[in-house]
This record gives C-alpha cells, sequence and structure tokens, in this order.
C-alpha cells in the first residue's frame, strides 16, 4: 500500500510540473516545478516560474517556507479575480501560511527574468 503511495505521488508531481506548467517548450525555457525531498515530516521541491507563463491554478494544504534563488515580484491571482503581488529579493527566505479552505490560485511572473525559489512545505499540519 505504501509503494501505491509513493507511486501515486511520484505521478500526481510529474502531472503538475508537466501540466501545469506552460507544455510546448523545452523544459529548460518553461515553468515548472523540480521534486528536491519528501519524508513524512516535509515536502520540498524548487519551482521555477518563466516569464508570462503562470502556474495553473492550486492550493497548498500545509505553511511553507519560500527560499528565493532568483528573486522577482510574483503576483498570486485567485479565482474571484483578486492578485497580490509579492516581492521576493534573491538570497532571502518567506514564510507562507496555508492556503485558506477551498482557496485556489495560480502565480505569474509579469516580469522579464525567471524567478526560482525553493518551496520547503510542512507535511500533515494540523
Amino acid at each position: 500500500m505504501r509503494i501505491l503511495v509513493v507511486l501515486f505521488i511520484g505521478l500526481a508531481l510529474g502531472a503538475i510540473s508537466g501540466v501545469a506548467l506552460g507544455g510546448g517548450q523545452e523544459p529548460e525555457q518553461r515553468s515548472r516545478r523540480i521534486p528536491q525531498f519528501e519524508n513524512e515530516h516535509l515536502r520540498v521541491w524548487k519551482t521555477i516560474i518563466m516569464p508570462d507563463q503562470p502556474l495553473s491554478m492550486h492550493r497548498h494544504e500545509n505553511g511553507r517556507a519560500i527560499v528565493a534563488l532568483k528573486g522577482g515580484t510574483l503576483h498570486v491571482v485567485y479565482e474571484d479575480g483578486r492578485e497580490k503581488p509579492m516581492t521576493w529579493e534573491s538570497g532571502s527566505a518567506y514564510w507562507l501560511d496555508r492556503d485558506p479552505p477551498g482557496e485556489l490560485h495560480g502565480d505569474v511572473n509579469k516580469g522579464d527574468e525567471p524567478i526560482e525559489v525553493i518551496v520547503v512545505e510542512l507535511q500533515n499540519q494540523q
């Protein structure tokens, strides 16, 4: 059973990184998530958000730390049309709480350069 859960998580992450992020281009030229590490306590991935290639609507069930490798201003766009700009400086870390129940958001890089972050998300946060 545990193998099936791990396989499902791997397939889900693969789907997120392929379907949710600008297909049709070379992998190095599109927005994407790159899994780094996962255990029962946390999940870590690198996200690269290319200019004008938004991440599709998604949500975060748990709180997470963001470490900006290449900073910039990310625009968080909600289903109801609200938009919240978040500016991250390269080399700085930030905390983001879990998303409210049922709320989805997409991330848009309106700048000229890719934004690269490491996300360290807590697992099973209650």
